[in-house]
């Protein structure tokens, strides 16, 4: 039984028939009254929130939990300026564990060097005789020395695969810069698996990092069905500090009535063993890739490479199948949509299974939405589409300028990430992190959204495409009670009422007075997961 709170101070219900309250009670992990019903509540610990606020907890719509606790066990490349830095921290770390056969690490920043093409000798001049894998931030580029591609077979003569380009020297050689699933996989079917041990462990540190951001609900949006016994054992070893939901990603080469099958005993294994904390509700489909490397599916060719519109991971007939299957036995389909051909593929397998299949509570997902047609934006209300956009990457960053805006061109980079369009449509909007992609703290993320500008202020005062900007309540709700709308937690969207869940963050101060560019310095000082406190 948890124990029993009262807090007392500036209280972000959540509700909008209510507003703002001045106390809030909660015991046995759900809230018992609000307002002046709590303000003599006899409680086991009475909380001031002094200059601060309180609020339900974030969710994050969109992230790899998995992956990113897993980012701790290898060398520590993430944020490294400098192919230099990249490298030493290679070098180190394998000097470091002499006896690790595979030297696996990830989130390189792949704008470090032209195209994001790295070379295979770099690592080679500091670990020549073990095999070196980094996976670019993005998560659909790996960047891996010599030994990897011999052992990988991966050589001059080999041809790209369907999905994937392996990037080569003028002699047709491998550089050691590799893109998207199939010719990624080439290295990564090659190293070997964890023990189950060490990957509770990741989703403990997973579990804690999220606590500390104030984020109780998280959409794990990449899960293969091996990862479900590793996951159900964190939830018996205490090891799993947020809510969870698994999202077994479709794969388009895989026999689908197969896959449904596998899915399908998951989902029920999870719905046994879940303990409250974990289900598997969803089913996560690639239908592009990304911008940065050419492969996001582009109705019209890419500005720097005119011959390719992209690199779509289905086709959109075989995309419009598998989702109309799996919605039929009452999945929820989350879809990876990038370019505008990308969403367009995902919006019409979503009205193909809304017209083949029996009308239910289906909650559609479509992920990261960075370039939309605009005559698609009308659609995505429609057919009743959540939207759950990553908002930090709604800046001009050095992603965007070196890698994105070239390809896109001018024209089509000023549509992307529409939030205001569709928030004026009255699509749902959730929001995410796609951690450990990009940073998994929601208040970054909120700054972004309210202001599209970097952390200097670029582009100017008004920001990036400043008809595109969502208000400080609007960004908090895509995290509050958007993602709840997505997670199916309708007891937890309706926000700080009496019978909800006790899901609580609270912070140091109330962003909606604070300097909207100091949103991000927003300090988490609690977290509550069901009235008990996990940070």
């Amino acid at each position: 039984m948890s124990d029993s709170w009262l807090f007392r101070g500036t209280i972000r219900t959540g509700d909008p028939h209510h507003g703002d309250t001045d106390a809030l009670a909660v015991r046995g992990g759900r809230i018992v009254a609000v307002g002046d019903a709590a303000a003599g509540f006899a409680a086991d610990h009475v909380v001031d929130l002094g200059a601060g606020i309180l609020m339900p907890a974030f969710g994050d719509g969109h992230a790899h939990p998995m992956f990113g606790g897993l980012e701790h066990f290898g060398p520590q490349i993430k944020g490294l300026a400098s192919v230099d830095a990249i490298v030493a921290e290679v070098g180190r770390w394998a000097a470091a564990h002499p006896d690790e056969d595979w030297i696996v690490g990830a989130s390189y920043d792949p704008a470090l060097v032209p195209d994001g093409a790295f070379d295979a000798r770099w690592l080679d001049a500091v670990v020549p005789d073990r095999p070196v894998v980094l996976r670019a931030y993005d998560y659909h580029t790996v960047w891996c020395n010599s030994e990897a591609l011999r052992r990988a077979g991966v050589t001059a003569d080999l041809p790209d695969p369907r999905l994937g380009w392996i990037v080569r020297r003028p002699d047709g050689s491998a550089l050691g810069t590799l893109r998207e699933w199939h010719a990624c996989d080439l290295v990564l079917d090659r190293i070997p698996g964890r023990p189950t041990e060490e990957l509770v462990d990741a989703l403990r540190i997973a579990g804690r990092t999220f606590a500390a951001a104030g984020v109780t609900w998280v959409q794990d949006a990449w899960v293969e069905p091996e990862m479900v016994g590793p996951y159900l054992a964190a939830v018996r070893a205490d090891a799993l500090h947020v809510r969870t939901n698994l999202a077994f990603r479709a794969d388009p080469d895989r026999h689908l009535d197969a896959q449904r099958d596998v899915f399908t005993a998951a989902r029920r294994r999870v719905a046994a063993e879940g303990r409250g904390l974990l289900t598997a509700n969803t089913v996560k489909f690639f239908a592009d890739g990304v911008i940065e490397s050419g492969t996001a599916a582009m109705l019209e060719p890419y500005c720097d490479a005119p011959h390719s519109c992209g690199m779509p991971v289905w086709n959109p007939e075989q995309l419009t199948d598998a989702v109309v299957a799996f919605d039929a036995v009452g999945f929820q389909v989350h879809i990876h949509a990038i370019g505008d051909a990308g969403v367009r593929a995902a919006l019409d397998a979503i009205a193909a299974a809304k017209i083949a299949n029996p009308e239910w509570d289906r909650r559609p997902v479509i992920a990261h939405v960075q370039l939309v047609d605009p005559a698609d934006l009308v659609r995505f209300a429609a057919l009743g589409v959540i939207a759950n956009f990553e908002p930090l990457w709604a800046q001009l960053d050095p992603l965007q300028t070196v890698l994105t805006v070239p390809r896109l061109g001018g024209k089509r980079a000023d549509l992307q990430y529409p939030m205001g369009d569709l928030a004026r449509r009255g699509v749902a909007l959730s929001f995410g992190s796609d951690w450990p992609v990009s940073s998994h703290v929601p208040m970054e993320g909120v700054q972004i959204a309210v202001t599209r500008r970097t952390a200097d202020g670029a582009p100017t005062p008004e920001g990036w495409t400043p008809h595109q900007r969502l208000s400080v309540d609007e960004a908090l709700d895509a995290y509050t009670t958007g993602v709840p709308h997505q997670a199916f937690a309708d007891d937890r969207r309706a926000g700080l009422v009496p019978g909800a869940p006790a899901d609580l963050v609270w912070l140091d101060r109330d962003p909606r007075t604070a300097d909207p560019m100091a949103l991000s310095a927003t300090a988490v000082l609690g977290t509550w997961l069901g009235g008990i406190r996990k940070y």
